[in-house]
């Protein structure tokens, strides 16, 4: 079990917040910590990992890393790093990277195999792809069998046909050496994929705990389906209105009337939604 209650003030430069997180987490789970920019996610982080001060308690399975004045420094906490930009050493081949965190040939071979990665091992990191470089930098946190691997947005530069590859990465990874991971996401289908439990912070506080399911697969009254997404036009046409709206990394058009138009805002958020119609998946 990781048992988490942490305090920490945040200063921002519009107003001061304070990060308050309670939690109790079965070891081999896989948190997703989502939330506006500025909510504190990436702070929570670097309080795991020992790299910022903060007041209560963290206990991971049977080691104690902060309780009242005492922290465990972080070189000593059992913690592996991914983040989104990949933090190689340039001048270290593959291999090298992988060897700098432990010194163990016959895993890193290994997990050079499962990942795709074992001609590569003799490569420099500027010569491999960004999603070729995440997967180094994913067997970088793993090769220490670590009790917890923190993951700060670490596919959000990568294209959506490599995310799915990596993330499909991860899966196999985790179940491999059944490590706990808190990962940084804002992509709902990848935390919906991955994460079997999801926490979101709004201005530092925790407003929503759960299932991946509970909490993203929101409707309102009896509509069948809705998504959020960003308004970028409204066009009219002849005597209708037509929203462009990006949902995800796609484009779609609404039709609306002249009424519902009054409300919307270009660039703000909205929510799509329909009561009724039978839907294709193909």
């Amino acid at each position: 079990m990781i048992k988490i209650n942490i305090n920490k003030e945040i200063y921002a430069p519009n107003m001061n917040m304070s990060l308050n997180i309670k939690l109790n987490i079965k070891q081999d789970s896989f948190l997703a910590i989502s939330g506006e920019s500025g909510s504190g996610k990436t702070t929570f982080l670097r309080i795991l990992a020992g790299l910022e001060k903060a007041k209560g308690e963290i206990i991971v399975g049977d080691e104690i890393w902060l309780k009242d004045k005492f922290s465990l420094p972080a070189q000593k906490r059992d913690i592996g790093f991914v983040f989104q930009d990949y933090a190689l050493f340039p001048n270290m081949t593959v291999m090298q990277n992988i060897l700098f965190i432990k010194n163990d040939k016959t895993l890193a071979n290994y997990l050079l195999k499962i990942t795709k990665l074992y001609e590569y091992k003799e490569r420099y990191p500027h010569t491999l792809s960004g999603g070729q470089q995440q997967r180094v930098a994913l067997v970088r946190a793993f090769i220490n069998k670590p009790k917890l691997i923190l993951m700060d947005e670490p596919l959000s530069a990568l294209d959506p046909a490599m995310r799915n590859k990596l993330q499909q990465e991860i899966i196999s990874l985790k179940k491999e050496f059944q490590t706990t991971i808190f990962m940084v996401s804002h992509d709902p289908s990848e935390i919906y994929k991955l994460a079997n439990q999801v926490m979101v912070l709004d201005k530092a506080e925790v407003v929503s705990f759960g299932k991946p399911k509970d909490i993203l697969l929101k409707t309102s009254g009896s509509q069948k389906f809705s998504f959020e997404g960003e308004l970028l036009d409204i066009v009219k046409v002849d005597v209708i209105y037509i929203a462009i709206v990006a949902i995800g990394q796609q484009i779609v058009e609404v039709v609306l009337s002249e009424n519902e138009t009054k409300n919307l805002k270009i660039g703000s958020k909205v929510r799509v939604s329909t009561k009724a119609f039978t839907p294709i998946v193909s």
